[in-house]
């Protein structure tokens, strides 16, 4: 092969040019901006979301209500007392003194305020068997749940005083400490174990421990960028914990993803003759390519979670995005400086029992298992495009069933801790009893006799509607003219019976009584509002997240390969893998299918955000592969072999590389799986069996069968699309590496 300067065409390759040329100065450029951003991000601090903007609404203008008036809402916290036999009521003399027991106990640790008793606020249960003593927290509510410790202990010593009755503590403060417990680290451990795991996978690609740390190095970097300019942009946008995470998840996939492109192709490039610097300009100029593309296209499809409108899913869209522009910048300017440093010095620390195995390649980069399995693909391609079409069809058929809801306490973390049959327990004696929907009524004189009159009304109605079995506690603000409803709906934790409840209370309890007085404001809110008001704004925002999100993809597909019909099977497949991700989370976590395997079972829905969430994101990381697979068969076909043998070449060639993303990836997300969260398991068993159905069906079977089956037609552009915009810049291997010189003006790569 021949070497030489060469002249290169595109952002990618310049950008791979100039970072080679001025090595110390384009590393020197990335620790400083990694510096910059993280020390930015550290002096401006993080801006979380607020309770009021999470949601639009009544959820919304609670909580601004709220907020305006400088109200402190405290954690408060419930204890149930219940017989455990029959043969003791809440009127007994033994009943009344664990009672008091309670509230003597709870007093003396300093630590709460406005104690109530059953016989006070007529929280006695229908049957007389159970009866609830209620307090709250002093202090913020945010922080409730680190002091609320002591106020366990002492229910628990007074339970162990009275053995003829269950004495349990349920309640914000006493919910958050219990979860940190058990699941506080659970998170933060996946988060950590998924380097290593992404590590040990590189090694085996590579088989150098420099290699296999270069795409981890700039991953982490990227995400640490990222970090900082989240504190930045939080001033403009919030942002949150779980963007934080998803970042991380997203950086670390692409990150490594897009490094692991573009060092494949360097090493195979030397593989096959060309010297060091030839064979960088080359990788800069396909594989850098690739990642732009790739990048770009993944960055529309996280700009899609913008138009939902709700505060979370905007800052995760908006983070995600961040990190996944960070990364392909990165990976197209430190990474060619990193190569040209390193050199030959790349291949260190080789794994002794992978050398030999490796030297045994042919060194083309060709996969023999690939090259065996399209050979039977591109011989009877109309079956190979049923069978996997129709595979992944089945495989996305239990989707059409979909249901889709805000978990409750027991489907989100089974019956594994104790407080969660407390939680049943509560809501079987008291239906809606441990979240009720909550009134936030802001007037001008709250003691109007007007005012009082209808909250009074208010309580009596939203019983008498059927609405509630009471009781109903209104707490009034008096220095700030706010009063809060506490109304227990019927119907508990069943979500639908509740949400019924809540609607006859918004529909016709509310207009009937708190309506009918001028100048005052009483949006409902509470878990049952808050979930009931988020699943129908992000239902109003599918249609323009997905129209976005398809659209864009569709204009960067086409002007990245000037092919209509590139353009529209990218989007099909994309769709087809989008779907059998879908169908795999109804099969297990609806049906059950299979739910053992995962720990799964009983939860019988998918929680309500992650659709969406997964169309974005795997939307995105989907065109990672079908850019990199389909660049390189565009590649081979411009060097002048049939679309038959291009389609062949391209993805053998990628087939090692894709393999190796893909398994990373899948190994990444199936961490989240572990998680004792159903919300986290769903969302790491759908990325994961998304991606490995993407890598295999998608990548490995379909696309090639379908482009064999259209043939030239893969390149068909219709004439009237040819004034747009040309974003191709492609260089044939062959056609860099015999540019004459002279033709090259600008100065050589020194490696």
């Amino acid at each position: 092969m021949g070497n030489g300067d060469i002249r290169v065409r595109g952002l990618a390759a310049r950008a791979g040019g100039w970072s080679a040329r001025h090595r110390w100065a384009a590393v020197g450029i990335w620790v400083l901006f990694v510096a910059l951003a993280m020390g930015l991000g550290s002096a401006a601090g993080r801006v979380d979301v607020k309770d009021s903007d999470q949601l639009k609404g009544e959820t919304h203008t609670a909580a601004k209500i709220i907020e305006d008036a400088g109200i402190e809402e405290p954690a408060s916290e419930t204890v149930l007392i219940q017989a455990k036999d029959n043969s003791l009521k809440a009127t007994d003399p033994a009943f009344r003194a664990a009672v008091a027991d309670v509230v003597r106990a709870v007093d003396a640790t300093g630590e709460v305020t406005d104690v109530t008793t059953p016989y006070d606020t007529d929280t006695i249960s229908q049957d007389g068997r159970s009866a609830l003593v209620q307090f709250d927290m002093k202090g913020e509510s945010d922080t409730a749940g680190e002091r609320v410790e002591p106020v366990l202990k002492a229910v628990e010593r007074v339970q162990q005083e009275h053995e003829t009755l269950r004495i349990e503590e349920i309640g914000g403060a006493s919910m958050m400490k219990t979860f940190d417990d058990a699941f506080g680290d659970d998170f933060q451990k996946a988060e950590y174990s998924a380097v290593p795991v992404a590590l040990g996978i590189l090694l085996i690609a590579f088989g150098a421990l420099v290699a296999a740390l270069l795409p981890v190095a700039l991953a982490i970097t990227a995400i640490m960028a990222t970090m900082g300019l989240m504190g930045v942009v939080s001033h403009v946008m919030p942002m949150s914990d779980t963007a934080n995470s998803v970042m991380l998840l997203v950086g670390l996939a692409v990150g490594v993803d897009y490094c692991l492109f573009y060092l494949r192709r360097e090493r195979e490039e030397r593989q096959a003759g060309r010297d060091a610097q030839t064979a960088l300009r080359v990788a800069a100029a396909t594989s850098g390519r690739a990642i732009i593309v790739s990048g770009v296209t993944v960055c529309v499809a996280m700009a899609g979670m913008l138009f939902t409108g709700l505060a979370e899913f905007e800052a995760m869209g908006l983070a995600s995005l961040m990190v996944v522009a960070v990364a392909m910048v990165g990976s197209v300017t430190v990474l060619p400086a990193l190569l040209s440093l390193l050199g030959e010095r790349v291949e260190k620390g080789r794994i002794p029992f992978l050398r030999r195995r490796r030297r045994g390649g042919n060194g083309s980069g060709e996969s023999r298992f690939w090259t065996a399995v399209l050979k039977g693909i591109l011989a009877r391609p109309v079956v190979s495009v049923v069978v996997a079409a129709g595979v992944l069809l089945a495989i996305a058929a239990p989707a059409v069933g979909m249901k889709t809801q805000n978990l409750t306490l027991d489907q989100e973390f089974g019956d594994s801790l104790p407080i969660v049959q407390t939680y049943n327990r509560v809501n079987e004696a008291f239906p809606g009893g441990s979240e009720p929907a909550e009134v936030v009524v802001k007037a001008e004189d709250i003691n109007a006799p007007e005012v009082q009159s209808a909250l009074a009304d208010f309580r009596e109605r939203a019983i008498s509607s059927g609405a509630s079995r009471g009781p109903v506690d209104i707490k009034l603000d008096d220095a700030k003219n706010v009063a809060f409803v506490y109304v227990p709906l019927v119907g508990g934790s069943d979500l639908d019976k509740a949400g019924a409840s809540l609607d006859k209370l918004r529909d016709e309890v509310r207009p009937a009584t708190l309506g009918t007085v001028d100048g005052v404001q009483a949006p409902i809110t509470g878990q049952v509002a808050g979930s009931k008001d988020f699943n129908d704004q992000l239902v109003g925002s599918v249609a323009p997240v997905f129209a976005f999100v398809v659209v864009f993809a569709f204009l960067l597909m086409l002007l990245s390969f000037r092919s209509l019909t590139i353009a529209i099977t990218s989007i099909v497949l994309n769709l087809l893998s989008v779907g059998a991700a879908y169908g795999i989370l109804v099969a297990v976590f609806q049906h059950g299918w299979g739910a053992s395997l995962v720990g799964a079972e009983g939860v019988g829905a998918i929680v309500s955000w992650l659709p969406l969430f997964l169309f974005v994101i795997l939307f995105g990381l989907s065109m990672d592969y079908h850019v990199f697979v389909v660049s390189r068969i565009r590649e081979a076909r411009l060097r002048g072999r049939t679309t038959k043998d291009a389609i062949t070449h391209g993805v053998v060639t990628t087939a090692g590389v894709v393999t190796s993303a893909a398994v990373i990836m899948v190994a990444v997300f199936a961490i989240f799986g572990t998680l004792s969260m159903q919300s986290m398991k769903q969302m790491g068993v759908g990325l994961a069996a998304a991606v490995l159905i993407d890598a295999t069906i998608i990548r490995g079977v379909l696309l090639p069968a379908v482009m064999a089956l259209l043939g030239e037609r893969n390149w068909y552009l219709p004439k009237w699309l040819n004034r747009l915009p040309d974003l191709t810049h492609d260089e044939a291997p062959e056609a860099i590496t015999h540019k004459a010189a002279a033709a090259d003006e600008e100065e050589p790569v020194r490696v």
